[in-house]
């Protein structure tokens, strides 16, 4: 899957390419990627990613999405700490944009 040349994940290998750079994913992180890539810039909430991803009860599930989205960031965003692929709009949730 590509939305530009920027960002290209591949599903065989589970590994996404951004700016140049090739990192391998776990396969909850390639999974959650993947769904924000589908829906990009769409607002999807923790519970929503949580269900779609894991298709189980999204009881308690913020912790753990944050943690796999600080992952993610790492691999795809060229300064992790003020991202600009995937973005949190608090109290509502994550949005994917590979473009501003």
């Amino acid at each position: 899957m590509e939305i530009n040349m920027k960002l290209h994940l591949n599903k065989e290998t589970r590994t996404v390419t951004s700016n140049g750079k090739s990192s391998r994913l776990t396969p909850i992180e390639y999974d959650i990627l993947s769904y924000l890539m589908k829906h990009e810039d769409e607002v999807k909430s923790p519970e929503e990613i949580y269900q779609n991803v894991w298709k189980d009860d999204p009881f308690d599930c913020h912790l753990v999405i944050s943690v796999h989205m600080r992952h993610i960031r790492e691999k795809i965003e060229i300064n992790p700490s003020r991202p600009q692929l995937i973005r949190v709009l608090r109290g509502k949730g994550y949005r994917f944009r590979e473009s501003e």
